[in-house]
């Protein structure tokens, strides 16, 4: 039990380093002092701060595909999948900005190996599938139009990502802090019911369309 405690934290203290300084800006010697741990545990552990990074970004990538399938898998319309994706993306990336920003930079300025790049890369492509075939059975049941599927999954979460990134846009005249509790909720709240809104004024096939 206690190595894994001791394991979780020093997940737990890379990952806020991670996000605060970025890859390259953290060293190892910062990330066993936060952990309460030595540099050796860390390089048992992991193998050295890349393999610490790696597993918390497999980490992050697996378990939401944990949560798409679960949304894939359920006895539901298409529709109704689609909003809870939409409600869970949100959730994830508003609800952990600052670690989303950190790898929104990394993997697009990212000295990472290519093998474990790739990687990672892989593991998000498998979570877009998931999504497209949610607007598959949608398009496949007559209830959804014929769209391009991939622009579709790229609106929602690049507005998501944008948003995160950079929430001034959407509010220029507010001191928007997401480090605050109350301003992600606000943030969240209003980017999942502009997407919803929209994906139901762009996906839904009117009734009178026989095409």
């Amino acid at each position: 039990m206690e190595k894994a405690d001791k394991r979780a934290d020093i997940l737990k203290a890379a990952e806020q380093l991670f996000a605060e300084f970025g890859y390259e800006a953290t060293s190892t010697r910062q990330i066993a002092k936060e952990s309460g741990a030595n540099m050796a545990m860390i390089n048992y552990y992991f193998g050295g701060k890349m393999g610490v990074f790696v597993e918390i970004m497999e980490e992050r990538v697996s378990s939401f595909k944990t949560q798409l399938n679960l949304i894939h898998d359920g006895q539901v319309s298409a529709l109704d999948k689609l909003m809870k994706v939409i409600e869970q993306y949100a959730d994830r990336i508003v609800g952990s900005y600052s670690f989303h920003r950190m790898m929104h930079r990394e993997l697009s300025f990212s000295s990472l190996r290519p093998e474990i790049f790739e990687k990672i890369k892989e593991a998000m492509r498998q979570n877009l599938l998931v999504i497209e075939r949610i607007i598959e059975q949608g398009i496949n049941e007559g209830v959804f139009r014929e769209v391009d599927i991939r622009m579709t999954i790229i609106t929602i979460m690049g507005t998501i990502s944008m948003v995160t990134n950079s929430p001034g846009k959407i509010a220029p005249d507010n001191d928007i802090d997401l480090s605050k509790k109350q301003h992600r909720e606000i943030i969240k709240k209003r980017v999942i019911t502009h997407l919803k809104d929209l994906m139901l004024t762009y996906l839904i096939k009117p009734k009178n369309d026989t095409i």
